[in-house]
């Protein structure tokens, strides 16, 4: 394994370590036993990971309030104050069966769209653009 970029890293630590690679498994616990704070860290997104896929809001209070202390590295901490602002719509995504999911491929395909003709057409040309494009 040649050195992976950061993001290649964070996707190791997320995943739970069944599902990776022998060569996988050892590169991630030698980053974990150089830097014990990406240790708490990794072990923090797994749980919160599980919990938003479980479905269990029992386990919030417990996950913020380790998440919030101040041994944990500041981004962890950073990640879970943001989520404590808004954690009326953190609960809510437990409570409710809904998403927003089915709205999100349409208005990625206008906004790429509106992108791609930016500053070369006018509104009448892009509004032909997506109508045409279904």
């Amino acid at each position: 394994m040649g050195r992976p970029s950061a993001r290649r890293v964070s996707w190791l630590l997320l995943r739970d370590e069944a599902e990776l690679e022998p060569q996988e498994q050892q590169f991630g616990e030698q980053l974990q036993e150089r830097c014990p704070e990406l240790r708490s860290a990794a072990e923090l997104s797994r749980a919160f990971r599980a919990l938003v896929r479980e479905h269990r809001e029992a386990g919030w209070a417990a996950w913020l309030s380790e998440a919030c202390s101040p041994a944990i590295a500041k981004e962890m901490r950073g990640f879970a104050e943001g989520l404590k602002k808004d954690e009326a719509a953190v609960r809510a995504a437990w409570r409710l069966e809904w998403s927003n999911g089915q709205v999100e491929g349409p208005v990625n395909r206008l906004k790429l769209m509106k992108r791609q003709m930016f500053g070369r057409a006018k509104f009448d040309l892009q509004r032909q653009r997506v109508l045409l494009a279904r």
